[in-house]
This record gives C-alpha cells, sequence and structure tokens, in this order.
C-alpha cells in the first residue's frame, strides 16, 4: 500500500485532473492524502464531493510546499504507511504509473525512486534525472548519456524532486521528515533525497514511470516570463524563487564535501545571477 501526499493550494482544476488519473490506474493499491493549504476556490469542496476516497486534510493556510507534505506524510505514518509517495497537483501520471513504480521499488526496496518527467504538450523530457560534479559544481543531465534503446528501467542519480517521488519508510526513520525549517519551499525535495543518500539509501529514477507535467506552472518559471527588476529580485530572494541565494547556500553548507563549498559556493551565486537573462 502506497500513501500517496498531495499537497495543494487553489488551482482546482489541475487537483482534479491529477485525482481522475489517479482513479486510471492500473493498480489501485493506494491512498491518497491532500493537503489543502487555505484554497480560496472551492478546493476542499470539490475533492470532498467528487472524491470522497480522498484523505482531505487543512493545512491552515500559512504553509508552503514542504510543511504542507510533512503534514501528510506524518498522517500516512501514523496510519502504518510502509511507503510514501509526493506528488504535485500539477501532474498527470500515466495509466501504469503506480504500476511500474511498484515494480521498480521491489528491486531495491531500500530506494527512493523518482519518475521520468514529459512535458504534457510537446511531450518532451524535462528530466531524466541528475548527477552532481562537486569539484566542478556541475550537475549532468544522464539522460543524455543514455542511447534511446537502454531508456528503462532504474538508474542512480545524486537527487531527485517530489514530483512522483516514493520513500521507503525506513528512509523517514532514519533522516526523519523534509527540513522545513531550512527549505520552506525549494530545495526540500533535493536536499531530503540527498540526505538519504548519505545515509545509505540510494535514489534512482524510474524511466519505466512517466509523469506528464507543466513545466509552465512553476513559480520560478513565471518569474521569468517577463524579464523585470521585480521579477529578477523574486527570482534570487523570494521564498518561491528557483535561484533563492539563501536557500542554496544553506543547501551547499549542508550537503557539499567540505573542501568545494568556495568553489560552489561562488559559481553557484554567478550562474544563479545571470542564469535568470538566459533562459
Amino acid at each position: 500500500m502506497i500513501w500517496i501526499v498531495i499537497p495543494v493550494f487553489n488551482r482546482k482544476n489541475f487537483t482534479r485532473e491529477c485525482l481522475l488519473s489517479l482513479r486510471k490506474q492500473t493498480v489501485q493499491d493506494f491512498k491518497v492524502v491532500i493537503v489543502d493549504d487555505g484554497s480560496t476556490d472551492g478546493t476542499d469542496e470539490m475533492v470532498k464531493t467528487e472524491f470522497p476516497e480522498v484523505i482531505l486534510i487543512d493545512g491552515g493556510g500559512d504553509l508552503f510546499w514542504t510543511a504542507a507534505v510533512n503534514m501528510g506524510i506524518q498522517y500516512a505514518l501514523d496510519h502504518g504507511a510502509e511507503a510514501v509517495m509526493t506528488l504535485n497537483n500539477d501532474t498527470l501520471p500515466t495509466e501504469d504509473f503506480i504500476e511500474k513504480t511498484i515494480e521498480a521499488s521491489k528491486k531495491d526496496p531500500k530506494g527512493v525512486i523518482g519518475a521520468l518527467e514529459i512535458d504534457v504538450a510537446t511531450k518532451n523530457v524535462i528530466y531524466g534525472g541528475e548527477k552532481i560534479d562537486w569539484v566542478l559544481a556541475t550537475t549532468k543531465n544522464i539522460i543524455d548519456g543514455i542511447p534511446a534503446p537502454k531508456r528503462t528501467g532504474l538508474h542512480p542519480v545524486s537527487w531527485l524532486p517530489g514530483r512522483g517521488l516514493l520513500i521507503p519508510r525506513a528512509v523517514f526513520e532514519k533522516v526523519g521528515l523534509f527540513d522545513a525549517a531550512r527549505f520552506p519551499h525549494y530545495y526540500g525535495d533535493v536536499d531530503f533525497t540527498h540526505t538519504a543518500l548519505r545515509n545509505g539509501f540510494p535514489n534512482y529514477i524510474n524511466y519505466d514511470a512517466k509523469l506528464m507535467t507543466y513545466p509552465e506552472e512553476s513559480g520560478d518559471r513565471k518569474n521569468k516570463v517577463k524579464k523585470n527588476f521585480k521579477n529578477y529580485y523574486n527570482h534570487l530572494f523570494s521564498i518561491k524563487g528557483g535561484g533563492n541565494l539563501k536557500d542554496f547556500t544553506r543547501f551547499t553548507f549542508k550537503n557539499c564535501p567540505f573542501y568545494f563549498v568556495p568553489s560552489y559556493l561562488l559559481i553557484g551565486y554567478l550562474r544563479r545571477m545571470g542564469g535568470y537573462f538566459v533562459h
């Protein structure tokens, strides 16, 4: 039994479509927990009326992604969950997504398993896993080095995003929940999965489990649609800014090997400040 935790704030239609896609799964051995953090668009009533099988938790209205996910995870663990999946509401799991995830988890029960992400509109792969090079302060998209015929099964990576992320109970028992104090919105998933890796739980991306996503819905993508000083500031300093320098600094000090911290920080700062203008 997998417990699927979905944090939501408004975007009722995305939540509905996500839940409908879960109803179509070839395997139904899961429960869904939605943490609704103060939606004002009728999300809670829609879930209660149209999806009575879903467990709905009131987040109170003052949470961001990490704390909302933690609330749902804790509920699942308190009710005996042996595996928890975090999922965003702006995703559409393909019909065999849960089936392929369960099959993969049997190959390494200690593994933390992520999904291959595909753009809903273009059908292009937008995330196929990354490996970090602390020395050069670079990340490598591993899918670029894998021939198309071999893009199946599990592939080890350095970390994973929280969209369609399967986490065994043993990981929480060893490292705790997501670090909401340091990473309230961005970096919470990357930090958690890398922490799990450092504690003996390998990270894999599963190319057989496909997750359709809406990349333009991310908060930082919206900061980059219209280039101006306000959006640049939000990119670097807002809690929903993908280039948030404070989050990057905290992640570096927590995860980067000591000897590489200065160079990793310097290169990372430059990339975040300059990258806004080239994407």
